[in-house]
């Protein structure tokens, strides 16, 4: 299918995760984009395969969460094996009780969550035009004119901006002429999609395998007796071409110590690993998202969840200055607040990463004396596995030194630039209970007063909000009560002053001011966000 327009305001390369949430989440934001792929069409082999709270948390606020939960198997635990023997147990059941609505990691494929964004596309009347390539890129001050291909036909379009979404080989990037430095592993890398026999794996574990000459994994998928197992290829196989999953079968039968009986083959290949970092995630009217921002090992399931929230940062901002309504100084922050996420994300992997792969003999004594006692530590001290979870499930990232943060508070609990902290609220008037992240389900801002105003103080704010920012701007007011003191001790707030949080689109909170103040919130509003006068 040719794409019919000559002109659009934002075009996405690329139909993977990354993609398809920023698609979605600019028809949130009330815009129409184009997106593209060169696949003919979606495809059910994928390599990732958990999905973190905070990625929970921004399907849940799509309205399709449930669909996701339905379909996914929470990971019960992780059994950490050295030569075939187990060294540690952890349980991973509700680890992050308390801290989201999601305290679990889910695992549910890539393939599953495309499809999912995919439905959500066409409820929205936006298709995805299949077997399309970017040929061409040319940028100017005002526009970016880019050639498109499908078959033997060739297309030109327009576009106010372009995100490339198009993974690792991106021509986006490419196109931009953007560096991405780093590394190739070393190693070539198995992946297989599986059903086995092995009743010995707990399908609702994760088991890691660790050995002196490699590792390997498998990852219990939704499915009955399915499992997507990862691991090194043996050296004798190194360089050799039409590997079959028998092939690698000898090599993970010893490190695994046990012999893998495979019922059915769903999908296998072949792979290398890299971690590498686009040097700027944005040239002029063209931004990076995903893996054509940054590639990284699998260590902790952080690749498409990051994707994901690169996507989900950039939207808003992009269709609020694409529809003229926030000043295009705000898309400056979204380099300034995904790539330092990237950079530590890239780091962390790659120490985790070498320390598994690792065969000396003083990392070999570490991996099996050494790391199960430490993480036996960490995972019974309560502080320390809630610092765990809060990472891997990625709620932990947050953007105080953002220039779009805005903080005038003595409070030190949370600040501006934070997740909205997940904490739930009970209605009065409507004798139900609710939570905080509930109340940012709608698109757009969403101012947050807290304590006690008279009505005409409230009618005053109600006034300012439909005149002053009308459809952009969602109001809720929770006064001080026995049933939600605990929202008002997690804020710190004055029982005399009050206290006003404005929230991001994305859940994150952009102001906090140790009072209610419109003078304020209206400069953060204009000359912080840039958001124009839309009364």
């Amino acid at each position: 299918m040719l794409v019919p327009e000559t002109h659009t305001k934002v075009l996405i390369v690329g139909a993977g995760p990354s993609g398809l949430m920023m698609a979605a989440q600019l028809l949130r934001n009330g815009l129409q984009p184009v997106i593209i792929d060169i696949k003919p069409g979606p495809t059910d082999e994928s390599k990732a395969l958990a999905v973190q709270a905070r990625s929970l948390e921004i399907y849940r606020q799509m309205g399709v969460v449930e669909r996701v939960i339905e379909n996914g198997k929470r990971a019960a635990g992780v059994v950490f094996n050295e030569e075939g023997r187990q060294v540690a147990a952890l349980s991973m059941a509700n680890v992050g009780e308390g801290q989201t609505l999601f305290p679990y990691i889910l695992l549910y494929q890539q393939s599953k969550n495309e499809r999912l964004l995919l439905d959500y596309l066409t409820l929205n009347c936006c298709p995805v035009y299949w077997k399309t390539t970017l040929t061409s890129l040319k940028q100017t001050a005002t526009q970016v004119e880019v050639q498109l291909q499908n078959g033997d036909k060739l297309t030109t379009l327009t576009c106010d901006w372009v995100v490339g979404a198009d993974g690792a080989h991106s021509v986006v990037r490419k196109q931009s002429q953007i560096p991405f430095n780093g590394e190739t592993y070393s190693h070539n890398f198995y992946l297989a999609d599986v059903e086995l026999a092995n009743t010995e794996l707990n399908d609702s574990l994760v088991n890691l395998y660790l050995a002196k000459k490699g590792f390997a994994a498998f990852f219990p998928m939704p499915e009955a007796n399915r499992y997507r197992a990862l691991g090194n290829l043996p050296p004798e196989l190194e360089g050799k071409e039409d590997l079959k999953v028998e092939d690698i079968l000898p090599g993970l039968d010893k490190i695994s110590g046990t012999d893998i009986e495979i019922v059915k083959t769903y999908w296998f290949t072949t792979y290398r690993l890299h971690h590498r970092m686009a040097d700027t995630f944005r040239a002029q009217r063209c931004f990076l998202v995903g893996d054509a921002a940054h590639i990284h090992s699998p260590v902790g399931g952080q690749g498409m969840n990051t994707g994901l929230q690169d996507a989900n940062n950039l939207a808003w901002k992009l269709a609020g200055v694409a529809n003229g309504h926030i000043n295009e100084k705000i898309l400056v922050s979204y380099a300034a607040e995904r790539m330092p996420v990237a950079k530590n994300l890239l780091n962390t992997t790659d120490r985790v990463f070498n320390i598994i792969m690792s065969g000396s003999w003083l990392t070999m004594l570490f991996k099996q004396w050494v790391m199960p006692g430490v993480l036996k530590l960490v995972w019974g001290n309560k502080k320390l596995r809630g610092i765990f979870f809060r990472t891997v499930s990625q709620i932990g990232i947050g953007y105080r030194d953002s220039a779009i943060s805005l903080h005038i508070s003595q409070a030190e609990k949370v600040k501006a630039g934070d997740r909205l902290p997940y904490l739930k609220v009970f209605d009065e008037k409507k004798q139900e209970e609710t939570d905080l992240h509930q109340w940012c389900s709608k698109p757009g801002f969403t101012l947050i007063v807290l304590g006690k105003l008279a009505e005409t103080d409230l009618f005053a704010l109600a006034k300012w909000i439909t005149q002053k920012y009308p459809g952009m701007l969602n109001f809720f007011y929770l006064p001080q009560s026995k049933a939600n003191q605990a929202v008002f001790d997690a804020f710190e707030v004055n029982e005399k002053l009050g206290k006003s949080l404005i929230i991001r689109p994305d859940m994150h909170i952009g102001f906090i001011n140790d009072k209610i103040d419109m003078v304020l919130m209206d400069n953060y509003l204009k000359n912080v966000v840039g958001i124009t006068d839309l009364g």
